[in-house]
């Protein structure tokens, strides 16, 4: 019986993991105040703390995922588990300034390599029929890591210091990854393919990495390069809330640390839960019809999220505040159950992680900017303006995602359509 329902037992022990991935970067940003004032930053120097994760990160990626493709993906995922947590509580020791732009890039490198590895070790356990949701569900572990980091830090950070809760998810990470030892079993890439094409895939040199050739192969499906365009876009987007929406609601709203941190993600993280389980169940029905099924969900998630990006930077009320944060991440969690279910529909099994780790490195490095170009541009238009003024971006995304189902996508399940070979 244990075996037979593994496969969600192992979306809910990595849902812990990526918990922690999420709560230990997360936890910088709703201590930004007290960084400020101990440290005597700036907005722009702020920015560059939150962008030095994001920017290692993203140069890790591609190599992140050649490596998933080729070693053991279980302990791949345990080791950068430890590592990044280990980097979480040395974080708590920084004095300057550059201790913590060191131990920000540093946890970016550890955090790389886990998704690529993950995600490509639940595609192999969880088939077509079943992908969307287990991937969805992976990604609500995004939205309640992100609200542990802001409001967990936020509250330690207010009554013990910014430290505290750096010492705290860093210890809770390595105790996790001791237990996954035992726990967490590799499995043979290509398993869950159901049909005999999926089933014979070409060969690769699993022990001589070719970065040149992976990217071209990648890179050479065009529906590939517009989800990576999306995905840079929304990212872009997600950068500037998760940075600075905590400061935002301090400054604007005049809230404690505390709840500054807690409303900067409770409410967008636990609609992006609920729009999480939607997408995934939504897009595995289209998919059995639509070729582009997840991608068409994806969609709307990008054009009903619009309006309510407008309204967190425009309103001056609370309630209207809270009510366009849920909105935004409902719709956002549409988007993100599908973002590598879609990219898996349009590449291989034995180049998922090489893929992934591309996409996601392109992506981070767009959103890397979003820190330092919110602090630049609000010193001109005010923080306000500025977040309402990415609504335009999400709306660009969403017609450049329309546009590639259109000429990509179109055909219906059982036709062949263009996937990475």
């Amino acid at each position: 019986m244990l075996a037979r329902h593994y496969k969600w037992l192992l979306v809910a022990m990595l849902w812990f993991v990526c918990f922690f991935n999420y709560a230990d970067r997360q936890a910088i940003f709703s201590v930004f105040p007290l960084l400020k004032q101990e440290m005597g930053l700036s907005d722009v120097q702020l920015g560059i703390v939150g962008s030095a994760f994001m920017w290692v990160y993203a140069v890790a990626g591609p190599f992140a995922g050649m490596i998933g493709d080729r070693l053991n993906r279980k302990w791949l995922i345990i080791t950068g588990l430890v590592f990044w947590s280990l980097i979480t509580v040395a974080t708590a020791l920084s004095t300057t300034y550059w201790h913590l732009v060191l131990f920000r890039a540093l946890e970016g490198f550890g955090e790389a390599f886990y998704f690529p590895a993950s995600l490509s070790l639940v595609s192999d356990y969880h088939g077509p029929e079943t992908r969307s949701r287990a991937l969805g569900l992976h990604q609500s572990g995004v939205y309640a890591g992100t609200i542990a980091g802001g409001a967990v830090s936020g509250f330690m950070g207010q009554h013990y210091g910014w430290r505290s809760s750096f010492y705290l998810f860093g210890s809770l990470g390595v105790i996790l990854g001791v237990v996954l030892i035992g726990m967490l079993h590799e499995i043979r890439r290509g398993h869950s393919e159901t049909n005999a094409e999926a089933a014979v895939h070409t060969a690769i040199d699993l022990t001589q990495p070719n970065v040149r050739r992976d990217l071209g192969i990648i890179l050479g499906t065009p529906m590939v390069r517009v989800l990576i365009a999306v995905f840079i876009g929304a990212n872009f987007v997600a950068m500037i809330f998760l940075t600075w929406m905590p400061s935002f609601l301090f400054t604007k709203f005049g809230m404690s640390l505390t709840m500054a941190g807690f409303n900067a993600t409770a409410y967008l993280q636990v609609a992006s839960v609920a729009g999480v389980v939607t997408g995934g169940v939504l897009a595995d029905r289209l998919v059995r019809s639509y070729a582009g099924g997840r991608m068409m969900a994806q969609s709307l998630g990008l054009f009903a999220g619009v309006p309510f990006i407008f309204l967190t930077g425009w309103t001056l009320s609370v309630p209207v505040l809270i009510i366009a944060m849920m909105g935004f991440g409902f719709f956002k969690g549409m988007y993100d159950a599908n973002t590598w279910a879609s990219l898996y529909d349009v590449v291989k099994p034995e180049r998922r992680a090489t893929a992934m780790g591309v996409m996601n490195s392109l992506a981070w490095l767009g959103g890397g900017m979003a820190p330092v170009a919110i602090a630049s541009a609000s010193l001109h238009y005010g923080m306000s303006a500025c977040l309402s003024a990415t609504s335009l971006v999400y709306l660009l995304v969403g017609v450049l995602l329309v546009a590639g189902i259109w000429t990509y996508m179109r055909q219906p399940v059982g036709e062949k359509m263009q996937t990475v070979t």
